[in-house]
């Protein structure tokens, strides 16, 4: 059993599981919109369900809200004024909470980012991915580089400063030029954040199926390292594997993930995370996956798919996937804060890190080594159950 001594913070993430049009290379539990969604009968459905997690985290206030998806902003802002409204009844807000909404260019018409900051969103994460309208095509995007311009006004316009560019590279048939436009763009929109990923091929995908011809290992790392080093000398400074932010502009709702905090997890297959110092126990927790088993739950209250106690090596494990993706690494201190376990414990699995040279150790501080970074997945294996 763990001896965890106090709680970690709390977020809470809410999923909205409908997209316009499933992308080819999307692996996230999300579902081609029906006709006319049931904005109003999700809405219930995440209100009762939350009345149903509330004996977890009785009396602890959230930092920060995150609406991911599928595609939120494909609910009005009314929709979403409901569920912040319920939620601000039943739970504690920090003053300085942070309400993130993912939108999607190309869905954004349903409501502007004005209504949106009216219904209490102060942070929004936009779906970008490229500025190129044959790029986009290709990866499947419904949007091109005049709804991307369209978005970015209406932010400016709502006065929503605190905004984030998704932005990949890596793309099928993309060289280095256009990924040199697309980061000139991304600049000239001064967002506060910048995610900045490669494409991968997962399972369960279009593209699995039918695999796009994608650049090669070596290019893909050329393009990582001319964006990244693009970022630096604006202003933006790496703080994990694919994010990079203006000074004190980190999404709080993701580096409550890294460092291996609590979350709450409303709606269809969502995930959760819960501490419970009073009996050294952290559990996982899954939400039923499909939209309609889980609208079921307003008929017969049942909302879990799965729900686990996690072992110690689960612990160990999870911890370092987690505070390994961030450039300031893992403090000693926080592991045991975090798992309830001694450092000891994985001082053997620390020091093949070390010895491997892909770890280093400076005043309590773990944290990759410029060969580590780049191979992220060595470490983790380290940490394997």
């Amino acid at each position: 059993m763990a001896n965890l001594l106090h709680n970690p913070p709390l977020s809470l993430y809410v999923h909205i599981p409908w997209c316009v049009r499933k992308c080819p290379y999307c692996d996230f539990n999300s579902h081609a919109a029906p006709g006319e969604l049931p904005g109003e009968e999700y809405i219930e459905a995440l209100v009762a369900d939350l009345e149903a997690d509330l004996p977890l985290v009785w009396g602890r206030p959230l930092q920060s809200i995150y609406f991911g998806g599928g595609t939120p902003s494909l609910f009005g802002a009314d929709l979403i004024a409901q569920i912040l409204t319920a939620a601000r009844a039943r739970l504690a807000f920090r003053p300085d909470i942070e309400i993130t909404l993912e939108a999607n260019p190309g869905t954004i018409e349903r409501d502007s980012f004005a209504a949106y900051r009216e219904a209490g969103i102060n942070r929004i994460s936009l779906g970008v991915q490229s500025f190129d309208n044959e790029l986009l095509k290709r990866i499947g995007r419904i949007h091109g580089r005049l709804e991307v311009e369209q978005c970015l006004q209406s932010l400016k316009t709502a006065g929503i400063s605190n905004f984030n560019i998704d932005l990949m590279f890596a793309l099928p048939g993309q060289g280095l030029a256009q990924l040199k436009s697309d980061i000139e763009l991304v600049l000239a929109a001064g967002p506060a954040h910048i995610s900045f990923y490669q494409l991968t091929i997962e399972p369960n995908t279009e593209f699995f199926a039918r695999p796009p011809q994608l650049p090669d290992d070596e290019t893909s790392w050329d393009m990582q390292q001319h964006g990244l080093s693009q970022f630096e000398a604006a202003g933006y400074r790496q703080y994990e594997i694919s994010a990079c932010a203006q000074a004190n502009l980190q999404s709080r709702h993701n580096m409550n993930y890294w460092r291996y905090g609590d979350f709450l997890a409303l709606g269809a297959g969502a995930h959760g995370k819960i501490s419970a110092p009073a009996d050294g126990t952290v559990i996982r927790y899954a939400k039923h996956r499909h939209p309609k088993r889980y609208l079921q739950g307003l008929d017969n209250g049942d909302w879990l798919a799965e729900k686990r106690i996690l072992s110690d090596e689960e612990l160990v494990f999870e911890f370092f996937l987690n505070q390994l993706r961030l450039k300031q690494g893992v403090h000693v201190d926080d592991f045991s804060a975090r798992t309830g376990l001694p450092w000891r414990s994985v001082g053997q699995r620390v020091q093949e890190a070390v010895d491997r040279g892909l770890l280093e150790m400076e005043r309590r501080r773990l944290r990759p080594t410029s060969l580590g970074w780049r191979f992220v997945n060595d470490i983790q294996q380290i940490f394997l159950p």
